[in-house]
């Protein structure tokens, strides 16, 4: 497992980035779901409460924000979440393994089998 001291010095984006790595390779729809269903708190902690407000109302607004999870203040909103999955499931050889998309990922280099 990874300390969590470590994890609280890096920046929300390398914790997303990490968090939605790690759920990816290990096939965690329980916490991606999570992670979606707790954007819209994480959003009203951070002051943005009109957004909350339309992400639950909005299933589309809210796919759009898990794009956005790992940038600015929603990021640190949803900082807690990720060092704690990673604290409780991520594993020393999981730390440099980088081969499961990212979720969050905008222009990714994965290039389109059909092209």
């Amino acid at each position: 497992m990874t300390e969590r001291e470590t994890l609280e010095g890096l920046s929300a984006q390398e914790l997303h980035d990490r968090a939605t790595r790690l759920a990816w390779r290990r096939l965690d729809v329980g916490f991606l779901w999570h992670l979606l269903s707790t954007i819209p708190e994480a959003r009203a902690a951070v002051g943005d409460e009109d957004r909350s407000e339309m992400d639950i109302l909005r299933p589309l607004a809210l796919l759009n924000d898990l794009v956005d999870a790992d940038r600015g203040d929603l990021a640190e909103g949803l900082r807690p979440l990720f060092i704690d999955y990673l604290v409780e499931h991520e594993k020393p050889e999981d730390v440099d393994a980088t081969d499961a998309p990212d979720l969050g990922a905008r222009g990714g280099s994965e290039e389109d089998p059909d092209d």
